[in-house]
């Protein structure tokens, strides 16, 4: 008997080798590759030329995000760009026990309510997602629960059924036996999310399927899973607590800077209509190193509150540590402050956190992070009643930020009374009334005016 060909193929990155390594020359992670049986291929040409689709002018063709289907949770819809686009193959992450399964089955439940849903659970048996059912309050005949992983099983029943909507949970469970590799490695993850990407396509069927992480937070399996797929979503929060983040990292149909605030609850998951509200929930007005400050999350601007807090180092390097902000914009920061403001931190530890689990990615809110690093160095309040925006450069300077009138009327419906923006933004302003607006040249300006004596 002939021995079969293998290969190693990297279970994070996808890089195939001949032989085995102990770390993956591409994406550098150690004990990464795991050996796969290379499938045999039939040689030569085939003679099978006829031609399942004909071009056609791009004129006569129709958009894919006209007819959009509401899938029963506004804070899902946004995300999506207004609704499950049929055909769309979607692809949803997020941390074990974070609710992935809850938010699907919450969705098929609504959408069950018009049309028929199948929902394919590799990894819980019937009676689970019945208990889960009754928990969530979905009694709809018409959500078919399919407890398989087998791929070739799946895509006749998605056939024979024509559902309107078709979920998967999740696709490291599922498998082909047109593959000898086992479930959940590289083959068999890019092979199943194919097949279903050309059955969502050909059937304008969407399809949600369901991505486990890695302990570094990343889509499990091959990057090409992401690449195939046209949403990639991410569910972020704390399983300790009760508030998710549902975050769109790429969208084919809409915006990528799109989220969505849901509460766990017992009943499931439940929107969160004003995210601002609960970012600012629990703060204190009499403690140092509090700012709020205000960014623009997709379509709608989200007041979050930024703690620091600096003490004097006890060991002979000073410590860094971020939760919510990037580190090295972070470091630039402290090294502004430093240089043009003279707060000396060099020998302090310095810890900066975003309250409520968000996450802030966009420059708006450096002056905000500044603020709070020096008001807890001099151990002087921020004003409780204003809201601090504006990008910090190398020079000190403040520089303008975009739609700061959307954040500013987010400010005043909260009912804050001061604004401190860059001074380039106040030719923009057409209407202010409600607030006090303090327009700042440098971050030295701004952390006079911020601070309370």
């Amino acid at each position: 008997m002939a021995r079969q060909k293998t290969k190693y193929v990297c279970k994070d990155c996808g890089y195939e080798t001949p032989r085995w390594l102990g770390k993956c020359p591409s994406c550098g992670e150690w004990g990464s590759l795991i050996e796969e049986v290379i499938a045999s291929k039939t040689v030569g040409r085939s003679k099978d030329v006829s031609i399942g689709s004909i071009p056609r002018p791009i004129t006569e063709l129709e958009s894919a995000g006209e007819s959009r289907t509401p899938s029963g949770i506004a804070e899902l819809d946004r995300v999506l760009g207004g609704g499950i686009v049929p055909g769309s193959l979607v692809l949803i992450g997020g941390d074990p026990g974070i609710g992935k399964s809850t938010l699907l089955l919450q969705v098929s439940g609504a959408v069950s309510c018009g049309m028929n849903v199948l929902y394919v659970s590799g990894e819980e048996s019937p009676n689970q997602v019945k208990l889960r059912a009754d928990r969530l309050g979905i009694h709809s005949g018409n959500l078919l629960v399919l407890p398989e992983v087998d791929m070739e099983r799946i895509e006749h029943c998605i056939e024979s059924i024509n559902p309107g909507l078709v979920v998967v949970d999740s696709i490291q469970t599922v498998f082909t036996r047109d593959l000898t590799s086992a479930p959940g490695s590289v083959s068999q993850v890019s092979e199943c999310a194919g097949r279903l990407m050309r059955q969502a396509k050909e059937q304008e069927i969407p399809i949600f399927i369901v991505g486990h992480v890695t302990k570094q937070g990343a889509i499990a399996g091959p990057r090409v899973l992401e690449h195939i797929v046209d949403t990639v979503l991410y569910f972020e929060g704390e399983r300790h607590h009760s508030f998710r983040i549902l975050r769109c990292v790429k969208n084919r149909f809409g915006s990528t800077n799109e989220i969505g605030v849901f509460q766990m609850q017992d009943t499931g998951l439940s929107e969160v209509s004003n995210p601002s509200e609960v970012f600012l929930s629990g703060r204190s007005h009499m403690v140092s190193g509090s700012c709020v400050t205000a960014s623009v999350e997709g379509t709608r601007p989200i007041l979050v509150e930024v703690e620091a807090l600096v003490t004097r180092t006890p060991f002979g390097v000073p410590r860094r540590t971020t939760t919510g902000v990037d580190s090295n914009r972070v470091a630039i920061i402290l090294a502004v402050l430093k240089k043009r403001a003279g707060l000396e931190l060099s020998s302090s530890d310095v810890y900066v956190n975003v309250a409520g689990g968000a996450r802030l990615n966009e420059p708006s809110t450096d002056l905000a992070i500044a603020c709070a690093i020096a008001s807890s160095f001099r151990n002087a309040l921020c004003r409780p009643d204003t809201v601090i925006i504006g990008e910090v450069g190398l020079s000190g300077e403040v520089r303008a930020v975009n739609r700061i009138e959307s954040r500013m009327a987010e400010s005043a419906k909260l009912g804050f009374k001061r604004c401190i923006i860059p001074i380039s933004n106040t030719g923009l302003l057409t209407n202010h009334e409600n607030l006090e607006v303090i327009a700042v040249r440098t971050i030295v300006e701004a952390l006079e005016l911020a601070m309370t004596r």
